[in-house]
């Protein structure tokens, strides 16, 4: 009788397959720096050599960045790839900032609505956090402390849903996300009752995802962008406005 040969894969692939699916999981994050050679070798059971090719194979990927006698570091190849190129057509280009709020208003919904249905408790006691860390914020007139307040809140969301694209694609738009609630909270020109709504808004988000209930999530996740969305368009319409009066005066 002739068996066909096993096609198993080498140790240093198998290795450099699950530090991978570490990075995409989220559970290693861009900035995140791996453990101690020894300690990891023991962690997953393999020998130090075979660790050390596998590392070898991520780094020449992007993927990790080793640094001599300062260890080895997840990038963020996965984002910057992304990013980059939109950050610079937004600044050139504003009225894209149209077509950001589109895009979370699809995105953010489907986030919202895995993440009442796939949370772990440690999800949702991050999200509690987030969302607490968000409350504080707003209570405040620290621009700079709502704006990273309400990016993680929205990103705890996403790496909630446990859907690898979702929260890769959240964290691409880290920095352009991160920029464009800077402009919406400065253009929205936030104060007391505006910012009452967003809160009460971002409350809705939150009681749907720990209730478990996603329909509402989603509608919940929809309703604060269209009205950011709103917001933002009454506040051009009245910047327009005011051009026209100066040019007039002029």
């Amino acid at each position: 009788m002739n068996y066909s040969k096993l096609n198993l894969p080498r140790i240093p692939d198998a290795i450099a397959h699950q530090l991978e699916m570490r990075i995409l999981e989220g559970s290693l994050k861009p900035g995140d720096r791996l453990p101690p050679e020894r300690e990891l070798a023991t962690e997953l059971g393999v020998s130090r050599p075979s660790l050390r090719e596998a590392i070898k194979k991520l780094v020449s990927r992007e993927l990790l960045v080793s640094h001599h006698g300062g260890g080895t570091y997840v990038t963020d190849r996965l984002e910057a790839s992304f990013i980059d190129p939109w950050q610079q057509l937004l600044d050139q280009h504003p009225l894209l900032q149209d077509d950001v709020l589109e895009f979370r208003y699809l995105l953010e919904a489907s986030a919202a609505e895995l993440a009442a249905e796939r949370a772990t408790e440690a999800d949702l006691q991050r999200l509690e956090q987030a969302y607490a860390r968000l409350d504080a914020a707003y209570l405040g007139d620290n621009r700079s402390a709502q704006v990273a307040a309400d990016v993680a809140f929205h990103l705890t969301i996403a790496e909630s849903s446990h859907n690898a694209l979702f929260a890769h694609l959240s964290a691409s738009v880290l920095r352009l996300l991160h920029e464009h609630v800077r402009r919406n909270l400065s253009e929205l020109a936030v104060g007391p009752e505006i910012s009452q709504q967003l809160m009460t808004q971002h409350r809705a988000i939150r009681d749907a995802v720990v209730g478990r209930k996603p329909e509402a999530a989603r509608s919940a996740a929809q309703a604060h962008i269209a009205y950011v969305r709103q917001r933002l368009g009454d506040a051009a319409s009245a910047d327009q406005r005011r051009q026209r009066s100066l040019r007039h005066l002029s």
